[in-house]
């Protein structure tokens, strides 16, 4: 429930921030008559999102044995590969997304269609949705449904309401520190799905199993147990992982700091102007 929270909270709050900096050019340029069409394209987002993870528990929910396995292996790889994109391009992206934002809104008042305006709420709303519902969808598959289901509600309670204080009061939060410390969560349990699927994957016979488990603390600590639920949710913990669960653990780890730091430097270079010599 706790990963399922920090997500749900985090996902949330990036698009309430949206959605606050949406309503706010309107407000700002006198537009404020298609507010209407905003929050049109906003809840047809989050009504689209809903019904992807509806759809994708049911159909884990319908499928069984090797089918199932590959099914929930896959879509905890998708929701792996979307997680770390997204931390990293909000690392590149933050500083410039109010005023990317704000010219897409330009650019669709100024076409005149109605439509256009709609569509870049739904579109910038819809892409957090995506993303919440997919990982949230493989959080299920990992953990506790039902768990995940109430997590992912008072996640994304919590950040209705502090995006609506922060829009409509004085209260400041330190966004790069919240999304620093978020990151960093969202990194291990990232980190901790991906090696669920690798065991997912064993499951269905399409990796091997390279002998039996390396330890087998079960008798210390249980993943059944309250703390044990709580490290597996957060940290992926598996009490007897295989061979290949704690390789994949920590080759993600690498490709996701390595890897991320040199895409954030590669894309920062080709973002900068030119510099003449």
């Amino acid at each position: 429930m706790l990963a399922a929270i920090v997500l749900a909270f985090r996902e949330g709050l990036e698009a309430a921030l949206i959605v606050g900096i949406v309503i706010g050019y309107l407000d700002k340029t006198g537009r404020s008559g298609q507010k209407r069409l905003a929050w049109a394209g906003v809840a047809a987002a989050v009504a689209l999102s809903a019904l992807l993870a509806a759809g994708l528990t049911v159909v884990g929910g319908e499928l069984k044995g090797q089918a199932e396995q590959i099914f929930e292996g896959a879509t905890m790889l998708l929701a792996v590969l979307m997680l770390t994109g997204m931390i990293f391009w909000m690392r590149l992206q933050a500083r410039h997304l109010k005023s990317s934002l704000e010219r897409e809104l330009s650019a669709a008042a100024a076409s005149g269609q109605r439509l256009a305006l709609f569509g870049v709420a739904f579109i910038a709303v819809f892409r957090e949705g995506v993303e919440t519902a997919l990982f949230l969808t493989a959080s299920a598959f990992a953990a506790n449904g039902l768990g995940t289901l109430l997590g992912a509600l008072l996640g994304l309670s919590a950040a209705a309401l502090v995006g609506w204080l922060l829009y409509a009061s004085t209260l400041r939060l330190n966004l790069r520190a919240f999304f620093n410390l978020t990151s960093l969560l969202l990194l291990f349990f990232a980190a901790g799905l991906f090696s669920h699927a690798v065991h997912e994957f064993q499951e269905a016979g399409l990796l091997p199993l390279l002998g039996g488990p390396l330890w087998d603390l079960s008798s210390i600590l249980n993943e059944s147990s309250l703390l044990g639920e709580l490290l597996r949710a957060l940290f992926g913990y598996t009490s007897a992982p295989t061979l290949l669960e704690v390789v994949g653990y920590a080759v993600y780890w690498v490709l996701a700091l390595v890897g991320g730091r040199w895409w954030v430097a590669w894309r920062s270079v080709r973002l900068s102007p030119a510099v003449a010599v």
